[in-house]
């Protein structure tokens, strides 16, 4: 994939000096930037240069653009300002310190229960505020959420109005994360925030258990099951049990986010209701730079 040579300057639009590569997808990348403006670092995600005149492309970016300025919650990721006519299309985000989901995982293994009840509690209020306001995420996972007090949800790059997601005929989001009716819309159902519940479900399985809850798909494959294991629960599969070390409640609000019909998943508030109790019986303190909430 192309890439940027910002040159010896480090500009990507003025007042905008790139720091170093984060990461990014198809369409675009996501720099460390220092901001002139805000005088602090942000993230700037820029369209690679060979999606610059890409119609599809600069849709996404507007979508996000559109997206971030219409939700504004303490655990959602801010936008700071951008520009999607000029001649390195961007959006500048405001930077979250702190490491992704998916990280610590892969290094750490599971979380304990005072780093992954808030991380809960966190996420549900989230997509609680997302719904409300007519916006799907689409795709939650450990690498969309930074750890810190509190957690962050970002890339809102496949985000959709409540409307637009039912619309979808195709996937989106992140294959092994997506709810069965994400998988294949409209055969398999119609997306929307109960699909959200569903990706909050298969992160907390993962961050509780150290593994997703169901097997890897294969991309390539044809037939939809082989891509999307997911989809089995749709005719009475199930995804994995949960260890016996995790609490009764978690285990029950965890797998009742994974129920195969939108309608059988419980909504964000009851997530952090049923949660919340379980946190308060946490010990007050800090682990690992987390916040417990009393």
């Amino acid at each position: 994939m192309e890439t940027w040579d910002f040159g010896e300057d480090g500009q990507i639009a003025p007042g905008l000096t790139a720091v170093r590569l984060l990461g990014g997808g198809a369409a675009y990348e996501a720099w460390l930037a220092f901001d002139e403006i805000t005088y602090a670092p942000v993230v700037v995600k820029v369209l690679r240069p060979g999606q610059v005149h890409d119609a599809s492309s600069l849709r996404g970016l507007r979508r996000e653009v559109r997206a971030l300025a219409e939700v504004n919650h303490p655990v959602v990721v801010r936008s700071l300002r951008h520009d999607v006519n000029g001649p390195r299309p961007h959006v500048v985000l405001e930077h979250v310190d702190g490491p992704r989901l998916s990280t610590l995982l892969r290094r750490y293994g599971p979380l304990q229960e005072q780093q992954y009840l808030p991380l809960a509690v966190d996420l549900a209020s989230a997509l609680h505020y997302l719904a409300h306001v007519g916006h799907v995420h689409l795709d939650l996972k450990p690498s969309n959420v930074i750890m810190g007090a509190p957690a962050r949800l970002i890339d809102l790059s496949v985000a959709r109005t409540v409307e637009e997601a039912a619309g979808l005929r195709h996937p989106v989001g992140t294959d092994a994360y997506l709810a069965p009716e994400q998988c294949d819309p409209p055969a398999t159902g119609a997306p929307g925030p109960a699909s959200d519940v569903w990706g909050l479900g298969a992160t907390l399985f993962e961050a509780v258990a150290g593994h997703r809850p169901f097997d890897d798909g294969d991309p390539d494959a044809s037939a939809l099951v082989d891509r999307f294991p997911q989809v089995a629960v749709l005719d009475g599969g199930a995804p994995y049990a949960l260890p016996d070390r995790v609490p009764e409640e978690v285990a029950k609000v965890v797998h009742a986010a994974l129920a195969p019909l939108p309608r059988d998943r419980p909504r964000p508030r009851e997530i952090a209701e049923a949660l919340q109790p379980v946190l308060e019986r946490q010990p007050v303190g800090h682990l690992a730079g987390f916040r417990v909430r009393r």
